[in-house]
């Protein structure tokens, strides 16, 4: 089968002839896949993993600078790029993104992991990397806008990204008329579900709007985008267009943020 648009084709075949990609040794030839910094990094997880080692360099970050490992001051994370009301309104659109990979205290980001490195993999395998980095893209920033209308508050945290990826994977069941599909569709829609609940009893300050428009986002983003198929192969190098622009636009907002830190910093100095 063609790892790109999963068409069938015959062994020892090297070019797809539905969508012409380069097809290299089969799965079960390959026992020991490339690995990636010495094994240190799984194949499976490669987006999942990187995203998570972000997250947890800027942790370390701003519980540093904050001085508290176990909750990060909320002064540090709007220096670091958090949703602070209509602030993007301002010409700071970039904290619609950075937001997305901070995060408040220890249990926050552990909990946040835990959820991302199995659902990562997950939705990687069902679509492909370009389309989950798009996804997660796509619904951290609807979170985040989302969540700047409803509330003027401050607001972190990969879990707009993460219900981005679970409204994807809803997406992919409705999508995929079979009972797989139906399936999929429902044990996705109860993580929704449980998420949405979790956030209303909570009373820890969970950000519902922003996880409401992530899941938005990342449903719609899937509809649009669907599964590698034959016969739609001309969306592949769009698709691929789109991720590279999603990472780069990512580090665009991060650069900015960085440029930002010392007017934001001297923000807080004035209302303290």
């Amino acid at each position: 089968m063609c790892p790109n648009c999963r068409a069938f084709v015959t062994p020892g075949t090297r070019v797809c002839p539905y969508c012409e990609a380069k097809l290299g040794p089969r799965a079960i030839d390959k026992r020991n896949p490339g690995e990636i910094l010495g094994g240190l990094i799984p194949q499976a997880r490669f987006t999942t993993i990187l995203i998570l080692i972000i997250n947890f360099a800027l942790y370390i970050a701003t519980a540093y600078l904050g001085g508290n490992f176990w909750n990060v001051p909320g002064p540090t994370l709007y220096v670091f790029g958090a949703k602070v009301g209509l602030r993007f309104l301002h010409g700071e659109w970039w904290r619609l993104i950075t937001a997305g990979f901070l995060h408040g205290g220890l249990l926050h980001i552990l909990m946040n992991s835990w959820v991302l490195f199995d659902l990562g993999a997950e939705v990687e395998a069902a679509y492909g990397t370009a389309r989950m980095i798009v996804f997660y893209f796509v619904s951290t920033f609807t979170g985040f806008l989302l969540s700047a209308w409803w509330s003027g508050g401050i607001s972190i945290g990969a879990s707009a990204g993460l219900m981005g990826l679970i409204g994807a994977m809803i997406a992919y069941g409705v999508s995929e008329q079979t009972a797989l599909g139906s399936a999929i569709k429902g044990q996705y829609i109860r993580w929704a579900v449980y998420i949405l609940i979790f956030g209303l009893v909570s009373g820890m300050g969970v950000d519902n709007a922003a996880h409401i428009g992530g899941g938005i986002g990342g449903f719609l983003a899937g509809l649009v985008l669907s599964t590698p198929r034959a016969r739609l192969m001309w969306k592949e190098p769009l698709i691929k267009a789109a991720a590279g622009l999603a990472v780069l636009t990512t580090v665009a907002c991060f650069v900015l943020m960085y440029l930002n830190m010392p007017a934001a910093q001297q923000q807080i100095n004035q209302m303290r």
